[in-house]
């Protein structure tokens, strides 16, 4: 049986999420709900990232991140222009992001950047610590496409 696409996966946990968030905010307020949730997110990408970088005997550097990481895109959920893709680099713009769109329907546009962007960076500290994401604009953000950077910073055991 096929996974289920991530945009799916998304949209399942946000129905969750949604009842719990706005509780959490009429109890502690919107900051701390949000600081909460962001913690909860972003502990849940790195053990995720750990996981993805465990489902394969492929080496976990960035071009591998980019072969593993192509579920994120089904279903039309990401459209996406690599500008290029090695080894210690992976350089893409995300220029229509459904993510996006299903948390507008949802409502949840608000919080749509720590339900999904946020835990991007995190998702990399779990997959390899050496990989830093250097993100500038999001769609989620308002901006016209995300600027995905991601680079394999060297340890002092490389040459």
């Amino acid at each position: 049986m096929d996974e289920l696409p991530i945009l799916e996966v998304r949209r399942i946990e946000a129905n969750i999420i949604k009842p719990i968030y706005e509780e959490m905010v009429n109890e502690l307020g919107e900051t701390r709900a949000q600081e909460i949730l962001t913690m909860a997110i972003n502990k849940d990408a790195v053990r995720q990232g750990a996981a993805l970088a465990e489902s394969t005997d492929e080496p976990n550097n960035l071009e591998t991140f980019s072969t593993l990481t192509t579920r994120w895109s089904k279903g039309d959920a990401l459209k996406k222009d690599f500008l290029h893709v090695a080894e210690d680099r992976l350089e893409f713009n995300v220029v229509r992001c459904r993510y996006a769109e299903v948390y507008a329907e949802m409502g949840l546009a608000h919080i749509g950047t720590i339900l999904s962007c946020g835990r991007d960076g995190s998702l990399c500290e779990g997959y390899n610590p050496d990989v830093t994401l250097n993100r500038t604009q999001t769609i989620m953000g308002g901006a016209p496409h995300c600027d995905f950077r991601f680079t394999m910073n060297k340890t002092d055991g490389d040459d």
